[in-house]
């Protein structure tokens, strides 16, 4: 009988992919949307040939209607739907009550349901910060929320810690693991970019006009779903209770330009070399909210290791001058940006 996993936030990057690599392993999914009418079209036209091994519910993370329609016959669940902003919310509970309670509802009903498989797309977000005494981490470090973090940060890390504790209590026979992904890059399928993506496409349109001193772990988005895909599959005592980061190396934002200007050459006519001194960081974060998370990232190295990820599940992540080179060659074969 083919395997039916749900996935939830079906329109999301990672879910995309997601839902692309359990169709092509011969799983039926399930996936959830916050509106059907609007959704719906454009996912059967991703997929066309799907037919009935693709599902479509619509459900809310804030409210029980059509979560036990979208739990019925599955085997597993993928929680991969969360709030992530393009900008600061000027209310954090904006992003953790959703990211909290979505998570926490998505676990009663999988385990009302009785599905036994719950694979929790969590983040970095909830490994790496809060210790500005480190600036190397693993999948046994958790982010100090008494240090003050942003609110993305802060939401990630408070539905990881609630998921965790909800299944210690209520499901001592569910087998839980979490997948934390850093910046996540690599193909993209249509226009609705991803926060992460953004930067490469605003680095190939010369929207950047110098380069901030601040850097990330990257993540490809083939990766994040092949290691969701191999939790679904691995043995029960092999994931129980694992975190999963998927981040290959750190990389400086002067790393991103010089790959993209070596690799896509082409495409990196307007990608910056000049480097943008801090203080003017600093000025324009008074006025430019977007640039105020910059300024709390200036020279911070963060960098997440998936060594243990690579060890466990059995497979080797795709390097992350290939994922930059796919992503902006992704983005000019859609369209998105232009040669």
């Amino acid at each position: 009988m083919t395997k039916r996993v749900l996935v939830t936030g079906g329109t999301g990057y990672i879910a995309g992919e997601l839902i692309d690599q359990l169709l092509a392993r011969g799983f039926a999914v399930n996936t959830t949307v916050r509106s059907k009418a609007r959704s719906e079209p454009r996912l059967r036209a991703r997929w066309p040939e799907a037919g009935d091994r693709l599902q479509v519910f619509e459900a809310d993370l804030l409210a029980d209607a059509g979560w036990a329609e979208a739990n019925a016959g599955c085997d597993a669940v993928a929680h991969v739907a969360s709030p992530f902003p393009m900008g600061v919310p000027k209310d954090k509970d904006d992003l953790v009550v959703p990211a909290r309670e979505g998570t926490l509802r998505a676990l009663e009903h999988a385990n009302q349901a009785g599905i036994k498989r719950f694979i929790h797309t969590s983040s970095a977000a909830a490994i790496a910060y809060g210790q500005p005494e480190k600036d190397y981490f693993d999948y046994t470090d958790w982010t100090n929320l008494t240090a003050g973090v942003p609110p993305y940060i802060e939401s990630k890390t408070v539905a990881e810690r609630a998921a965790r504790d909800w299944v210690a209590v209520h499901a001592h026979d569910m087998v839980y693991c979490s997948i934390n992904p850093v910046a996540v890059f690599g193909p993209v399928h249509d226009a609705d970019l991803s926060t992460s993506v953004q930067v490469v496409k605003k680095m190939l349109e010369g929207r950047f006009p110098a380069l901030p001193d601040m850097g990330m772990s990257v993540s490809d988005v083939r990766d994040v779903a092949r290691a969701h895909v191999l939790a679904i599959e691995a043995p029960t005592e092999t994931v129980r209770g694992e975190r999963f980061p998927t981040a290959t190396r750190f990389l400086w934002l002067s790393d991103f330009a010089a790959i993209l200007r070596a690799r896509t050459p082409e495409l990196a006519r307007k990608v910056p070399t000049r480097r943008m001194p801090d203080w003017v960081v600093k000025l324009l974060s008074l006025v430019v909210p977007a640039m105020r998370q910059v300024r709390g990232e200036l020279r911070n190295l963060r960098e997440v290791s998936g060594r243990h990820t690579e060890e466990v599940l059995g497979f080797t992540f795709i390097d992350p001058g290939q994922t930059l080179e796919d992503t902006a060659r992704s983005l000019a074969a859609k369209g998105i940006v232009r040669a």
